[in-house]
Order: structure tokens, then sequence, then C-alpha cells
């Protein structure tokens, strides 16, 4: 058998690994018998050299079938659904998406995964609430997916993403991002599979970076690809609110509690008493889905489904179970399901906060989420390696819209921190994340660039 430091030399000097090498090295770091500096060995060259189709196929088998991989009743087919993402700044339209599709009747396993460096995880906001656990048996895992569930990221997501010693950054190579984002639709298997590319600031690192990950991997295979979708958001368009730990589950309740259609537009106001819509994600991605499995004729009806099912409650009394069943008590469900719970009293609270004042009068052109991103993530709100601690109650509030006219030393921005307070160069790259100008340079941001059709891949 080929050792470990013969494939990545192999791989290193440019040569296409085999099979049996591919699945060789997978095996060592399941079975971690394999040194992490030689896992970011490995993902270097693969970055460095690229993969040829037939690897980054093979790397998502191997990926996928490193853990257990589920099977569902036969009267649960064409109702197997779920949505993976590349991962984003103040992101939480999982959150929204999986109990929203229980309601209508869908089957959710929602694999998640953490947060890698500045971008938040889906599974570390779910941990911010006390007793929430992400970690399930099979058994168990089967049993809510009758609803909708969070099971956690497969085995070796977290640390082929993070590299070298956990530290973050090898997401970067799209042969491993491909499998990684892959490995997701295949375990367990779905009937229907939506993946969600942002093509903005605070998360991709170049234009295109999206379409490598589409073109590549298994989404090749025609049966494969009448069974996928992938949603490309709009350059720009920023992801929420609220950036950090909890004070992003704050953000749901946007949604949920304050009245605003999760399944329509999302209304906010500006300064001047004018309104603005926007599309939410939720209700597109979630509209989206239905009208892939059959069960709506078009986008518009799906999205006034999951309307009904988010305003009506029914999303929301599925997001209650969900947590019941994963580990937290009933009064914290029940508490933080009401428009009326003080929200800290559950959820841990920074020791201190901060308001961020505006330098000029002006209307508000753009947030840069990736800068504000990197900087909570100094204070602690992101991890730098696999594995690694979350301080859930460090994060930001935008209290500013896009296009809202604004006047100087207004707050823009509200940040929970904990000692040691941000240096006066972390708040000076605070306070350059925001663009104001002139009314005229505000623009309408459009919530999703591009839907790829199966044709788009050939």
């Amino acid at each position: 058998m080929t050792s470990i430091p013969d494939l990545i030399k192999k791989k290193r000097d440019g040569g296409a690994l085999s099979d049996e090498e591919i699945k060789t090295f997978v095996h060592a770091v399941t079975n971690r018998t394999i040194e992490e500096c030689q896992t970011g060995a490995m993902l270097m060259a693969i970055w460095q050299k690229g993969m040829v189709q037939e690897e980054v196929e093979t790397l998502t088998r191997a990926m996928m079938s490193s853990g257990e991989v589920m099977s569902w009743p036969k009267e649960w087919a064409g109702l197997v659904v779920d949505k993976h993402s590349t991962g984003g700044v103040g992101d939480k339209v999982s959150l929204v998406l999986a109990p929203a599709l229980a309601a209508c009747g869908f089957k959710v396993p929602m694999i998640s995964g953490r947060g890698l460096a500045h971008t938040g995880g889906t599974l570390d906001k779910l941990e911010s609430i006390p007793g929430f656990k992400v970690h399930q048996s099979a058994a168990q895992w089967w049993f809510k997916c009758a609803d909708c569930a969070d099971p956690g990221d497969p085995a070796l997501s977290g640390l082929l993403h993070c590299g070298s010693d956990g530290e973050a950054g090898s997401c970067r190579s799209s042969p491993v991002r491909s499998a990684g984002h892959d490995q997701h639709r295949g375990q367990p298997p779905t009937d229907r599979w939506l993946h969600r590319l942002k093509e903005r600031s605070g998360v991709s690192e170049r234009a295109g970076a999206g379409r490598e990950v589409w073109t590549s991997g298994s989404l090749q295979r025609p049966a494969e690809r009448q069974r996928t979708r992938t949603v490309i958001s709009a350059r720009g368009e920023r992801a929420g609110r609220a950036y950090g730990g909890h004070p992003q589950q704050d953000g749901r309740h946007d949604w949920w509690l304050c009245g605003q259609q999760s399944g329509g537009d999302r209304v906010s106001g500006d300064a001047e008493g004018e309104r603005t819509r926007r599309p939410d994600g939720a209700g597109h991605h979630s509209g989206l889905l239905l009208k892939m499995t059959g069960s709506v004729s078009d986008l518009s009806e799906g999205r006034r489904r999951i309307s009904e099912a988010v305003i009506g409650g029914a999303a929301l009394s599925k997001f209650q179970a969900m947590m019941e069943a994963q580990g937290v008590a009933n009064e914290t469900a029940r508490s933080l399901c009401s428009a009326h719970t003080d929200y800290h009293s559950v959820l841990r609270k920074s020791e201190h906060q901060m308001e961020l004042k505006t330098p000029a009068d002006g209307f508000v052109v753009d947030v840069g989420g990736l800068t504000l991103a990197e900087v909570l993530h100094k204070l602690g709100a992101g991890r730098s390696k696999a594995r690694g601690p979350v301080n859930h109650s460090v994060g930001a509030e935008l209290l500013v819209s896009l296009g809202q006219r604004v006047r100087k030393g207004e707050s823009w921005l509200r940040l929970h921190y904990e000692d040691p307070a941000p240096s006066p160069d972390q708040i000076h790259g605070l306070q350059s994340a925001l663009t104001l100008g002139t009314r005229e340079n505000t623009q309408t941001r459009t919530l999703v660039e591009e839907v790829l059709l199966p044709s788009d891949t050939v």
C-alpha cells in the first residue's frame, strides 16, 4: 500500500490520485491515523495542483461514505429535501427554511456545518441555545427527520475545510469545496437538493468561485443534476442584520415574531419613514424546493405556502419541537419562540456593548460583511482551528438599512464584546465597513443573481 507521504508527493508533483489512493487518504483522516500536518500538506497540494473530474467524484463519495449513510422508508419517497450553502456572514436562512418545509409536510435532514474562520455556522448558532445537542445517534436522527433535524456535519467536513493543524483557509480549494458540499447531498440521500452559492463580499474570494464548485464534482452526473438546483446570491447582498453568535439567533425573531414575512418580502423602515421591500432568502429557497418536488406549479405558489406556514405559526411550532427533541428544555424552547421574552434571560449576553456612530451625513450605500466578520472573528465570534471554541455572546447588530438616510453621529452598529475591549485598529476596521454616499449612489439589490438549471452544467 502506498504511504501517505508518497501520496502527498504524487499530488504535489501534479499526479492524479487513483480511487484507492484517495480512499486511503480519506480513511486515514477519518480514523486519525494521519498527522494533521500531513492532512494540511495534502490539502495544500490539492489546492495548488487541482484535481481532475474523476478525482473529485471519488473524493466526494469517499467523504460521503466516511460516516453512516442513512436510508429512508418507501413512504417518504419524493418528500426528502435539503439545502446546503457555501457559508455566509449573518446568514440565518436554514433556521427558517427547515421548519417551514417540515410544516409543509416534507422531511428535512438538514446536514449543517460549523463556522469556518469568519463565516457563521448553523450548528454554532443552534448551540448558543442552552441544552441544544447537535450530536445525535442514528436512531434519534431517523426519528426526528420525520419533521426536521440538525444532526451535524459529516466526519471530514470540518477538518478538510480547516486544513493544516485545523487552521481555516483550505476551503479556497475548489476540489475540496466541491467534495465537501456534494457529500451533504448524498449523506443522507435526498429527493431534491438546493445548493446555495454566495457570490458576494463576505463569502467568495473571487468571482466565479461558486461556479467552479457547481461545475465540478458528482453534480455532473445527469441523474443527480435533475434533482438539484443551485442558487447564486447576488454579489453585495447582505445575509442578515446580525452577525456572530446568539445575536444572529435574535435575528431569527425578525422573521417569525415581528410580523415580517419569511415567505414574501421582508419589510424594513428607514429614517425618513419610507418603507423599502427586499425579497427574503428563506421564502425564495423554500418555495423553489417545493416547485422542484412538483407539489406546487410555480415559485410564487411555493412562496405563498411557505409564507402561510411561517405567519400561521406552523413553522415556529416545528422549530420548537426540534429544539425540544434535541435536548432543549420545554420552558426554554417555549420562551425562545415567544415574542414577549427577554431573550437575554435565556441566551448568554456579552459583558459589554458599544454603539458605533456614522462619521457624516449621507445615505447607506454598502456595509462590508467580510470586514465586519473578520474583526468579530478576532474578538472571538469565529474559530481559527477545527473543534475550536466560539464565544456565542460576541457579535454585532446592524442598526441601519441599505439606502437609508443617516445624520452624522447616529448609531449604525451595536457591538457585543467581552474583555479585552476591541483595539483602536479593530474599531477603525469596523467603521471602514460602512460606506456612505448620495441617494444616487444607492441601488436596488436583488436577492438572487441566477438559478443554475441542469442544462447549465452540461
